[in-house]
């Protein structure tokens, strides 16, 4: 049986140039898992913990006085990896010990087992007996936390290509429409420069209603359909609007506010009006059923949890008791523990609940993820569409397309 042999820590940086957490899982003595915990601008208040104190080098130094605790252990019994972590801290958020630290040790000692066992990553953690590729849904125009003043509220504008039939067309109409939309930005603002959000996505200076106009226009120019070749959706990210005092959606760089019931309306709109089949966070992370309205108003568009669900399994238990969403996000540290995002995943699945396993603003280069929403039977997988930290997830699904295991592109 495989047993891990050495584990070791270090603080390296994202792509935003904050300090994380990496961690170094060999077992046998020569197959290393190695894997960097990530982190989000745009944080539900139900997420992990990431670091103690807000510091990596606590979590480092948590890692070092425990390391011995890790030692001949199984790699690939992600449960017992799990009950080490939480015999250390007992917390239910990681606070302690951070969930960036419980990402990295999970997810690295499950790649060091796959190369023991000359499997890939996905076979590991998956339940399933057949694979398909989830759609990459990437982020063709940012605002909100992901970008400056003068941008839209709105956080994300993205892409997918449903009309897709292999892996790497889809990945390439998408760098297609965000090659073009540049091109669009630069008709309407000449004085544009070229400026990118945190998840590689066009920043101009635009309000709402002129950014999804112009990913609209972008996408009819190249000859796409929308709805059919290729399918516009939104992060809202309705969190960050959401002013619990006044109990009002306060959208400052448009110069409006909205009830309630006027962000339903406002999002209905949007959904309707651009043919949107994916909106995340429409209403803020605690108006379930508020969610639920738009979830029974629009039961063909993946109306997704990300801030209200935070890869929680009794969170998002509660959101499918109330019907409150029938999609959702996976990000495994919102959960902190590999073993944790699985057993939600599970909960999904289970529920017909749409799973769209996704990267946060603050990445590295690695492509686990890839393998998660292969794994967990994703439909979309949202990575970005330009960056060195998303082109890494992009070139491993086409890396993956050589394998026999993996029938073709999710339906969804």
């Amino acid at each position: 049986m495989t047993r891990i042999t050495s584990i070791k820590g270090r603080i390296i940086h994202d792509s935003r140039g904050n300090k994380t957490i990496e961690v170094d899982i060999i077992s046998d003595d020569q197959f290393l898992g190695r894997t960097c915990a990530p982190a989000g601008a745009s944080v539900g208040k139900n997420e992990a913990i990431s670091f103690p104190e807000g510091k990596p080098e606590e979590s480092l130094r948590i890692l070092n006085e425990n390391s011995k605790k890790f030692l001949e252990l199984d790699p690939n019994d992600l449960k017992i990896i799990d009950d080490t972590i939480k015999s250390i801290d007992n917390t239910s958020n990681f606070s302690k010990v951070g969930g960036a630290l419980a990402y990295a040790v999970t997810i690295a000692a499950m790649e060091s087992a796959a190369k023991a066992l000359g499997e890939p990553l996905f076979k590991l953690i998956s339940e399933q007996n057949s694979y398909r590729f989830p759609i990459p849904l990437g982020n063709l125009l940012g605002g909100g936390a992901h970008a400056g003043p003068g941008t839209p509220d709105i956080q994300e504008i993205l892409i997918s290509a449903t009309g897709a039939k292999t892996i790497r067309d889809a990945i390439e109409t998408n760098f297609s429409v965000h090659k073009e939309l540049r091109k669009e930005i630069e008709k309407t603002d000449s004085s544009f420069t070229n400026g990118r959000g945190d998840e590689g996505g066009w920043a101009p200076k635009c309000d709402n209603e002129e950014a999804l106009e112009l990913c609209a226009r972008t996408c009819e120019n190249l000859g796409y359909a929308l709805g059919k070749d290729v399918s516009l959706g939104v992060d809202f990210a309705s969190s960050t609007q959401w002013n619990e005092k006044k109990q009002k959606y306060i959208y400052e760089r448009a110069g409006f506010e909205n009830t309630p019931e006027q962000q339903i309306e406002f999002t209905s709109n949007i959904i309707e009006k651009y043919k949107l089949n994916y909106a995340e966070d429409a209403v803020h992370e605690e108006a379930f059923e508020d969610m639920s309205k738009l979830t029974s108003k629009f039961p063909n568009t993946m109306i997704t949890g990300d801030d209200l669900t935070v890869t929680n399994q009794a969170i998002l238990k509660q959101a499918i008791s109330l019907q409150s969403c029938n999609a959702a996000i996976l990000k495994v540290n919102q959960a902190g523990s590999l073993f944790d995002a699985l057993e939600f995943a599970k909960v999904a699945n289970d529920n017909n609940v749409k799973l769209i396993t996704s990267h946060r603003s603050g990445e590295s280069i690695d492509s686990h993820i890839t393998h998660i929403g292969i794994g967990t039977n994703s439909k979309l997988l949202k990575i970005g569409i330009v960056g060195g930290e998303r082109i890494a997830k992009l070139n491993e699904l086409i890396r993956l397309s050589e394998h026999d295991l993996i029938q073709g592109v999710a339906q969804i």
